[in-house]
């Protein structure tokens, strides 16, 4: 049975996010649906001396309030240096920053010629894939044809790429009608963000809501050690 998820692309994401990848056979970025501001689309935290920062890409959004992901463009450029820098001041001295440094300063400098979010986040995700070891095939929902209605869209999705599984984020339970899933035979799953292990971490007490970066510097390529979709695997 094929398996599928589907997921707005989030810019350099929590290893939550790559365990939903890692856990399907399809990954479908849904970057067709309307920007939201304040979220994950063009931003996520890091850890720093002085406690959990934010790292946001600049994007236009005055008057543009129907905007879709993919329709979304950087505002200043200058934003893939800045945050280069910041990564690099508080992560210098972690285990692995050495290993993967070069890489992340390549992404970054190739993101910086980038005018698109989705394609900013695409560049990410797909290369920190390859470092994890994550082969599943990921797509755009804009490839496939889309349903009215949200649950029945998601249902659509999930039948267009050959799918019997759909696993979705756990904050789509207040808006998913699990019914439209039952009758079109495709069996529905939430994934549980819950028991995650702890890892070696830098400044102070150690916090899971951060960008997969922190992992992938503290641990290296230990990083499938503390996820769990690596685990499920190996049972």
């Amino acid at each position: 049975m094929k398996k599928v998820a589907i997921l707005q692309s989030d810019y350099i994401p929590w290893k939550g996010y790559f365990d939903i990848i890692n856990m399907v056979d399809e990954f479908i970025l849904y970057d067709d649906m309307q920007y939201t501001r304040r979220d994950w689309r063009n931003r996520n935290k890091i850890k720093t001396f002085n406690g959990l920062k934010w790292i946001t890409i600049p994007v236009e959004v005055k008057g543009k309030y129907y905007q879709k992901i993919n329709e979304t463009r950087v505002m200043d450029h200058k934003w893939a240096v800045d945050h280069w820098k910041a990564i690099h001041m508080n992560y210098a001295r972690a285990p692995h920053f050495a290993e993967f440094a070069p890489l992340f300063e390549d992404l970054y400098r190739q993101a910086g010629e980038m005018d698109y979010l989705s394609q900013i986040n695409y560049l990410f995700l797909r290369n920190i894939c390859d470092v994890l070891g994550i082969r599943t095939k990921i797509t755009w929902s804009s490839d496939y044809e889309l349903a009215e209605g949200k649950t029945e869209r998601l249902v659509e999705l999930v039948k267009s790429a050959g799918g019997g599984y759909y696993l979705s984020g756990p904050a789509a339970r207040d808006y998913i009608v699990d019914e439209c899933f039952e009758q079109a035979g495709i069996e529905l799953e939430y994934m549980d963000y819950s028991g995650y292990p702890e890892y070696p971490q830098l400044h102070g007490e150690f916090t899971h809501q951060v960008s997969i970066v922190d992992l992938l510097f503290s641990v290296g390529h230990d990083a499938p050690k503390y996820m769990k979709s690596f685990q499920t695997q190996e049972r």
